[in-house]
């Protein structure tokens, strides 16, 4: 009997630390992410190596990343509200 309560309390205090409400930490790096490719981004189109390729490439991992981040100021902002 005492086991199966010591059980049931390690499980919910398992699922109580795994299943946090709001955005994860690691939302950072995704923002560090961002900046870095818009960087490449701009640096890259002024040079010799630009070219339509490499703009698709650098959009389609810019645009999720722009969609992270708008949404973590917006979750951000109705935090504080």
């Amino acid at each position: 009997m005492i086991t199966s309560m010591v059980s049931s309390a390690a499980s919910s205090a398992a699922v109580s630390m795994t299943t946090s409400i709001g955005l994860p930490e690691y939302g950072v790096l995704a923002v560090v992410a961002l900046i870095f490719l818009l960087s490449a981004k701009e640096i890259l189109s002024a040079s010799k190596y630009w070219n339509k390729s490499v703009s698709a490439s650098l959009d389609m991992s810019i645009f999720p990343l722009f969609l992270v981040f708008a949404g973590i100021v917006v979750f951000k902002v109705v935090e504080i509200v």
